[in-house]
């Protein structure tokens, strides 16, 4: 499955009334390890059907990145049932994405 864009408009919708796990990956264009991450992230939005996988362009959604702190991108938060329950900051090689769902 592809990551879907996530807004201040589809925030609650795609995020905190998920039945599935969510990542959220804030990123931005500019930033090169942001780049890095962003196909690793896509291969785990293809690889896990059990999760929902979300990209936040922190330039065109300030407002959820100031919601949740996001002061260094790229930054990976993990909610289940709602609740913020894991995040990390800077790139990560795939078994360091995978094990922030294991929470």
């Amino acid at each position: 499955m592809e990551p879907i864009t996530i807004t201040s408009a589809n925030f609650d919708a795609e995020v905190l009334h998920s039945e599935k796990p969510v990542l959220l990956d804030f990123w931005a264009s500019w930033c090169g390890p942001c780049r890095m991450l962003s196909p690793i992230v896509d291969e785990v939005a293809a690889e896990r059907s059990d999760i929902k996988v979300g990209k936040v362009n922190v330039d065109e959604q300030p407002d959820l990145a100031a919601q949740f702190g996001v002061m260094s991108i790229p930054t990976l938060l993990v909610f289940k049932n709602g609740k913020l329950v894991n995040q990390t900051v800077g790139a990560r090689p795939k078994s360091g994405v995978l094990a922030l769902l294991d929470v």
